[in-house]
């Protein structure tokens, strides 16, 4: 029960950082929206870097992080909007979390 309460507030405290990440960034928005449209389905790098219109070096670098115009601190998987899903074939899959469903919702509205 306690670490349900602790998820909570972790989540509530850095929901103003997501959604100013997401404010900040046209790129993390558009994959995160993209990631929203396929749920509960993934999608793999090119594939999204194709939908959002925009290379998979943009694509990687919102998602996990690159340099210094992706801080790591500001990606979508550090931010637990997006998780990265190993499929069989090595290729890594990218879908959004619940607390990412959760925070587009909000946006959309």
């Amino acid at each position: 029960m306690q670490d349900d309460e602790e998820n909570t507030f972790s989540k509530d405290h850095i929901r103003p950082l997501v959604v100013r990440s997401l404010r900040r960034s046209n790129v993390r928005k558009k994959i995160a929206e993209y990631l929203f449209d396929i749920s509960p389905s993934g999608s793999y790098t090119s594939e999204i870097a194709y939908s959002v219109k925009t290379t998979p070096t943009n694509v990687i670098g919102a998602i996990r992080g690159m340099g210094t115009r992706y801080k790591k601190e500001e990606s979508l998987i550090d931010l637990d909007i997006v998780e990265q899903v190993n499929n069989r074939s090595n290729i890594k899959i990218y879908k959004l979390t619940t607390f990412g469903k959760e925070i587009i919702e909000n946006m959309k509205k």
